[in-house]
């Protein structure tokens, strides 16, 4: 009697459950939990521990009846291509490091037809990334790039990787797509590969699967009336052309214009990763962000006609913004000069000062105290991959009820980033007396700091306070400090704890020191 996991009274059954606990490879692979099943496949995806390397795995388990002469062979055949596939490195792909089969001298449990055994990839599944939602567009496409270029590797191989299920993709903490999960089925060619690849863009830009037998419980791509799932820009709005038409091209038959190779797929992203570059010192525009805001980096800018016409155009925009509050200054210290004194009330740009009765007024305008808003913010990021660089306004457009968030990291800082920050620039100099932070995640850690640049290096700006936020209202009083046009509020320490750290600002206030 086997001491294996059983399979349920048919063998056979794709459904048929192994449990945790359970052991295959002659007890050498211990089963910790199920990360899905490929049903086509008759495939169930694992992860396990191995008791003499001591180390985890990932499993693609292939079940079927002993007895089905076709299921053994569609079981062998997925085994001989997962040990052709062991000789293929890529960062994209989890390395296959053994292959159990019926006549490899092992004792098989009763209906397991095959195993593939690959390194276990740390992170977290593919689709645990959606939960909240689909993407951005370049999010979706840093993600996506390492896997594409793997599967370009294998196809140039002669290799075909099975990279066609969301359930075999998992998310490594660096934040890249890889096929945790190799044993392509034994029907697969390249092209499904090329498919898979563009299910998964689509996946990521709209939270909805796009190709047969995908995991039940996630949402089927909708179609239009001739059957052809409608693009994802139709869905989400704020998708690239090129990048929608790329995922619906790569689902299409090559005989109507679809998409025949993976290299296809990444000249597009690497398209829009170039975009993305060379836009990174301006604000994108979208319909529902207003005002003007800028993203910076640390990194050195980067040259070219386009680059140099964009940042013109931030130029501009930061020259109309700083002419419009200075005429606003001019305004209130004109008002201020013109207005009749009375014994009731003094000058109301001095907030917190009062003038006694009979007392005349100063022959000159005092510095105004109160608070007082920037001209342009925009996210400070030093690895120049800024968190939702076209929320960053939000942070200061007088609504707490929008906010600015930061991704959600898998491992918190440092492990990835050192921090990130929101950078608010001010028309002229300015001496804070204090920093209010609106924000709904306690817990997160934040420094204030003063540059001398929008883009200074991080060990050169100037802590002037530190604080832990609390859910609502934080104020934060700052050190005296010199008098400065860049002020940085730097997050050191996000909210949450496991693999969901992630911090949001709803409203920055900022008040003027008298």
């Amino acid at each position: 009697m086997s001491s294996g996991p059983k399979l349920g009274n048919s063998p056979g059954a794709n459904n048929a459950s192994l449990v945790p606990g359970g052991v295959l490879g002659d007890g050498r692979y211990r089963l910790l939990a199920q990360s899905g099943a490929d049903d086509r496949g008759a495939a169930q995806l694992w992860r396990a521990r191995d008791g003499q390397l001591n180390r985890d795995v990932a499993l693609t388990i292939l079940v079927g009846d002993l007895s089905d002469i076709q299921a053994v062979a569609r079981a062998r055949r997925t085994t001989e291509r997962a040990m052709h596939a062991s000789s293929f490195t890529h960062p994209g792909v989890s390395r296959v490091i053994d292959v159990l089969t019926p006549g490899s001298g092992l004792r098989m449990e009763e209906g397991v037809l095959g195993v593939v055994v690959a390194e276990w990839t740390q992170g977290t599944d593919l689709m645990d990334l959606i939960t909240e939602g689909p993407l951005p567009a370049g999010a979706a496409t840093r993600l996506l790039e390492p896997l594409g270029a793997a599967i370009e590797g294998a196809h140039h191989a002669g290799l075909v990787l099975g990279a066609d299920h969301p359930q075999r993709i998992r998310v490594t903490p660096d934040g890249r797509l890889r096929l945790a999960f190799p044993g392509a089925r034994p029907e697969a060619i390249a092209r499904d590969d090329v498919k898979g690849l563009g299910a998964i863009l689509y996946l990521l830009l709209t939270g909805k699967w796009a190709l047969p037998g995908g995991p039940s419980g996630v949402p089927v791509a909708p179609t239009g009336p001739d059957g052809a799932v409608l693009a994802p820009s139709t869905l989400q709005p704020y998708v690239p052309h090129e990048l929608s038409s790329v995922a619906v091209r790569s689902l299409e038959d090559t005989s109507v214009g679809g998409i025949r190779t993976s290299a296809a797929i990444l000249q597009v992203l690497d398209q829009i990763a170039e975009e993305e570059a060379q836009t990174a010192l301006i604000a994108p525009i979208s319909d529902d962000d207003d005002g003007d805001r800028a993203v910076w980096t640390t990194q050195k800018p980067l040259s070219g006609r386009g680059h140099r016409r964009k940042l013109m155009v931030s130029v501009a925009l930061l020259a109309v913004a700083t002419i419009a509050v200075i005429a606003w200054l001019g305004f209130q210290i004109v008002g201020f000069f013109s207005d009749e004194p009375t014994h009731n009330t003094g000058p109301t740009v001095v907030i917190g000062q009062s003038t006694s009765p009979g007392q005349s007024q100063a022959p000159t305008a005092p510095v105004p105290a109160g608070p007082i808003a920037p001209g342009a913010v925009g996210v400070y990021d030093v690895t120049n991959n800024p968190d939702n660089a076209n929320r960053a306004n939000r942070a200061v457009d007088s609504n707490p009820d929008t906010a600015w968030n930061t991704d959600s990291y898998f491992q918190p800082f440092p492990t990835l980033k050192p921090g990130i920050g929101l950078m608010a620039s001010f028309a002229e100099p300015v001496k804070l007396a204090s920093v209010t932070i609106t924000s709904k995640s306690a817990g997160t850690v934040v420094e204030i700091r003063i540059a001398a640049a929008e883009d200074s290096p991080i060990d050169e700006t100037k802590v002037i306070a530190t604080a832990t936020l609390s859910a609502g209202q934080t104020q934060i009083q700052l050190n005296d400090h010199d008098a400065t046009q860049h002020v940085l509020v730097w997050i050191t320490k996000l909210a949450g704890s496991g693999k969901d750290n992630q911090s949001e600002i709803g409203e920055l206030v900022f008040t003027r020191a008298q």
